[in-house]
């Protein structure tokens, strides 16, 4: 099994992000539902730690 590089799965949250926006009736731009909150979330982390990543490679 082939490890997963942080920025795979920052992509992965986003486009897991982005099918619940577009199936779930209850998330809005200012409210989201519990799944759509903990997707969020996650890719919030995500991306932070990719940022991070990528600032410490700059340096």
């Amino acid at each position: 099994m082939t490890k997963r590089c942080l920025y795979d799965l920052y992509i992965a949250a986003a486009a897991a992000v982005r099918e619940h926006d577009a199936t779930c009736t209850t998330c809005s731009p200012t409210a989201r539902c519990a799944t759509g909150r903990r997707l969020y979330g996650e890719l919030v982390r995500l991306q932070d730690d990719y940022l991070a990543q990528q600032k410490t490679k700059r340096t």
